[in-house]
């Protein structure tokens, strides 16, 4: 398998800094028009993106951010609630100039997209919720987050390229998935000097979010969703782990506006995992 990079061959892109709020803000950043943010998970960095940004760079001004925290962005001493993520955004918003903007959200990056959207109504064209949803999960899915917390833990104490790759395995159905040139950049990533502890804190509020009852009912619940009023597309995997179908499924109903989209052979990253089919069903929904 080739560079990561070779799926931005042929177009024109950039890694830029952008500041938002006084966070120094990467990005990779490509295309031109509406602007689409794209928006990683816990622990996890614009690379995520690197097999949409071409077809998604047709037809839209795409920004594949760090968070705060994550990647090479800033990583202030803060508490990483969920409110922090979502002030984070409307600053990168308002530095990129945009009034308006679509956000498409892989898991934490899901839950910053719905809280963007019940707070920002005005500002928001569309959101895609890429295998995460403002629902707590079965007792099932609880066992298997404490699993990704646990194996979390471990890569952000101690950041080998062992701890790295069993971390990452908990995102992916097929082992092949995992590049090394993959691996190797989000060790140096976590091989930052404090990254790693500010990774492990975000870990512990965001996946603990979703196990703690006071953390999760402050963020997560069946009336939140509700609130969601812009076109929203819930996209999913057959092999989710830590939240089924079944339970996304549930969830979508709730959204007023709102359809789903199942993907049937990938894990928690459809767009690295089915990239072509992620692309597809995305912009099919993002353009229409």
């Amino acid at each position: 398998m080739g560079s990561i990079w070779n799926d931005l061959q042929g177009i024109e892109f950039r890694q830029v800094f952008y500041n938002a709020g006084g966070v120094r803000t990467r990005v990779i950043e490509a295309g031109r028009g509406t602007p689409l943010i794209f928006l990683h998970g816990t622990g996890g960095h614009a690379e995520a993106y690197l097999r949409n940004i071409a077809a998604h760079a047709q037809h839209f001004r795409v920004y594949a951010i760090d968070m705060i925290g994550h990647g090479y962005t800033s990583a202030p001493d803060i508490d990483y609630e969920m409110q922090c993520y979502v002030d984070f955004l409307r600053s990168f918003v308002d530095a990129i100039g945009a009034d308006q903007v679509t956000i498409s959200g892989e898991s934490l990056g899901a839950s910053v997209a719905s809280w963007f959207a019940i707070a920002e109504p005005t500002r928001v064209l569309k959101i895609v919720l890429n295998t995460g949803i403002l629902l707590t999960p079965s007792a099932e899915g609880a066992a298997e987050l404490r699993d990704l917390l646990n194996r979390s833990r471990a890569a952000a104490g101690t950041p080998t390229r062992e701890a790295i790759r069993k971390r990452m395995r908990w995102l992916v159905r097929s082992e092949e998935s995992l590049t090394d040139e993959l691996i190797e950049a989000r060790l140096r990533i976590y091989s930052q000097p404090g990254r790693a502890a500010i990774i492990g804190r975000i870990a512990e509020k965001s996946i603990g979010a979703l196990l703690e009852p006071e953390s999760s009912n402050a963020w997560y619940g069946r009336h939140l969703l509700k609130q969601i009023q812009c076109p929203t597309l819930v996209l999913w995997t057959r092999h989710n782990p830590g939240q089924s179908a079944a339970d996304a499924a549930e969830g979508a109903r709730l959204i007023p506006d709102c359809s789903m989209i199942v993907l049937e052979n990938s894990a928690h990253w459809p767009q690295w995992e089915e990239p072509d089919a992620f692309n597809r069903v995305h912009l099919d929904f993002l353009l229409s």
